[in-house]
């Protein structure tokens, strides 16, 4: 198998940064967006201004508004926002090969159905041959071509090693494992795990509280992903508490940095309503908890965070019902 062209479905912050970054790699990029002026934007002045402004992006970089130029390339990414995943798939059958490399690099649970992103993936595409890309990176430091690493999971093993290769370079590391459901449910749960931390930094309850609900919310994270059938040493691994490290700590995080603005009393929908870009943590909150509920998996921070989602509790009430919780062994 080679992989020398990459197509990127997806022209938000994420898809233009890992296209960016496939050229740094020596990859031919097809970047597939929606808007005919994000398309023109990034080809005519190579920039894409309404999600990674700031950025000159590589003049190999190129734009298109068809998926059957994404589909033509050698492997595909699939970096939609996570709700759109099954439309975007459904877009793409028929398009492409039996047998042809196809990643996830969303990070979220279908919330319809409870569904990883990858079994979405399978059931629509299922002649692909699948892979989950994720880890601690922010788009801004990717594209800028700052070193990160993460990890690229695929049950076939010589499809991980290659993709880590191809899509890889000396400042994108890509760890390879075998754990596909680890390393996409680190991706998921930590979003919403972000915005309980950016709750507790938006209500100035200190820098304490602040890594004690990291802590805590990572022990949710580790009982809830082995239930689901992920590794413990890959939920300790980069796509685990790395991802939860960085997405907890920068307000540069969209999911703590809504978590912030709800904290210091702002409205969700207006939090929401001056966004372009999806909070991806706002819709996996219910999917994480209903998953959760059905394997008996005590998870009171990810359902404190559904509550307040959901409007059935305010900011305020869910963390004095986390903090009247009765004492008990470390777990």
């Amino acid at each position: 198998m080679r992989i020398e062209s990459v197509g990127v479905v997806g022209g938000g912050a994420w898809g233009t940064a890992l296209a960016q970054t496939l050229r740094l790699a020596g990859r031919d990029v097809s970047l597939w967006a929606r808007e005919p002026e994000t398309v023109a934007e990034i080809n005519d002045r190579h920039v894409n201004s309404a999600y990674l402004p700031g950025v000159a992006l590589d003049h190999g970089v190129r734009a298109t508004t068809s998926l059957a130029e994404i589909a033509a390339q050698d492997a595909v990414l699939m970096v939609a926002p996570a709700q759109h995943v099954r439309a975007m798939a459904t877009e793409l059958q028929g398009l492409m090969r039996p047998g042809q490399p196809l990643v996830n690099c969303a990070k979220g649970i279908e919330r319809s159905t409870g569904k990883l992103l990858s079994d979405v993936l399978g059931a629509m595409l299922p002649d692909t041959r699948r892979a989950v890309l994720s880890g601690p990176s922010f788009a801004t430091d990717v594209a800028r071509g700052l070193p990160a690493a993460l990890t690229i999971a695929s049950p076939d093993e010589t499809l991980g090693q290659l993709l880590a290769e191809r899509l890889g370079y000396r400042h994108f590391r890509l760890y390879w494992t075998d754990d596909a459901t680890g390393v996409e449910l680190g991706g998921s749960v930590k979003n919403v795990l972000a915005i309980a931390a950016g709750i507790v930094e938006g209500k100035g309850l200190g820098s304490s509280a602040h890594a004690a609900l990291v802590a805590r919310g990572f022990s949710e994270l580790r009982r809830f992903g082995v239930a689901m059938g992920a590794r413990p040493e890959t939920l300790m691994g980069l796509s685990g508490l790395g991802d939860l490290v960085l997405t907890c700590g920068s307000p540069q995080s969209r999911n703590m940095s809504l978590g912030r603005a709800l904290g210091q009393g702002e409205k969700l929908e207006d939090v929401l309503g001056n966004r372009r870009a999806v909070t991806e943590g706002v819709y996996t909150a219910q999917a994480v908890v209903s998953l959760a509920r059905g394997k008996g998996i005590e998870m009171p921070i990810a359902e404190a965070v559904a509550g307040i989602v959901e409007g059935r509790v305010t900011a305020s009430d869910a963390i004095a019902g986390l903090l009247a919780r009765p004492f008990k062994a470390e777990g």
